[in-house]
C-alpha cells in the first residue's frame, strides 16, 4: 500500500463493484435464457441457425405480438426492455427498408443513427449489451455462433436474498489480516440471494447468428 504508488482503495472497489455487477448479470441472465418461449430466426431450431439468420425487424414484431397477445404489461410506458448483443445490433441497425430500422430513425430522431443507438423500436426499449449469451459453435455447422438476445415485460424475474445474511444488493466483507507487516488486506463481496423465472409469458428468447459473429 506504501510503495506501489496505486490508489489502492479506490482500485478495490472498483474491482470488487465490477466483479459483483458482472456476477449477478450472469447469473439472471442464465435463468432467464432457460425459459420456454423461443424464436430461432428463419429455423425451427438453435442448430439449424445459418450465417444468414440475423437479426431482423420482422422476427421483433412477431415476438412483441406474442407478448401483447399473452396480455404481457411492459416494462418502461408502452415499451417491452430489449437485450441484444452488439454483434446483432450491427445487422439490425443495417437492415433497409421502411419497415427496418434505419428509414424510420433517420426521418424521427436522426442522432440516433450517428451515435449507433438503437433506442427505442418497434415497442421495445433496446439495451447493447456484450452481456447477451452467445453460443460459440451452436449454429448449423461449426463455424456459425448463435446469439440468444432477450424481450422482456413485466414479472419476467424474481429475486430472493436473505436480509439476516447479507441484502438486497452485494455487501463488501473484510478478511482479516494475516500478514505480520500488515501489506495484505483481504477485501471482497457477499450475497446470499438467488433468481427465479416468475412467469414464463413475460419472457422471450430470440436466437441469430451475426454477420459479423464467426461464420465462415
Amino acid at each position: 500500500r506504501g510503495t506501489d504508488y496505486s490508489a489502492v482503495d479506490a482500485d478495490a472497489a472498483n474491482l470488487i463493484g465490477y466483479n459483483a455487477g458482472i456476477s449477478l448479470d450472469t447469473i439472471a441472465r442464465d435463468v432467464l435464457v432457460a425459459g420456454t418461449n423461443v424464436k430461432f430466426e428463419g429455423q425451427a431450431t438453435q442448430g439449424a441457425i445459418t450465417a444468414s439468420d440475423t437479426y431482423s425487424a420482422a422476427s421483433i414484431r412477431e415476438v412483441v405480438a406474442g407478448l401483447r397477445g399473452d396480455n404481457v404489461m411492459p416494462f418502461v410506458g408502452t415499451s417491452y426492455l430489449g437485450m441484444i448483443h452488439p454483434d446483432q445490433s450491427v445487422d439490425l441497425r443495417a437492415e433497409t427498408g421502411a419497415a427496418g430500422w434505419a428509414e424510420p430513425a433517420n426521418n424521427t430522431e436522426s442522432s440516433r443513427r450517428w451515435q449507433g443507438i438503437v433506442g427505442v423500436f418497434e415497442g421495445v426499449s433496446w439495451i447493447e449489451s456484450p452481456r447477451v449469451k452467445m453460443v460459440a459453435d451452436g449454429g448449423a455447422s461449426s463455424t456459425v455462433d448463435v446469439y440468444q438476445s432477450l424481450i422482456l415485460g413485466q414479472e419476467c424475474l424474481a429475486k430472493a436474498f436473505s436480509t439476516s445474511e447479507s441484502a438486497a444488493l452485494p455487501q463488501v466483507r473484510r478478511g482479516p489480516v494475516v500478514d505480520s507487516l500488515s501489506r495484505f488486506h483481504p477485501v471482497g463481496w457477499y450475497w446470499l440471494g438467488g433468481y427465479a423465472r416468475f412467469r414464463e409469458a413475460a419472457i422471450r428468447r430470440y436466437e441469430t447468428a451475426s454477420s459479423i459473429g464467426a461464420n465462415s
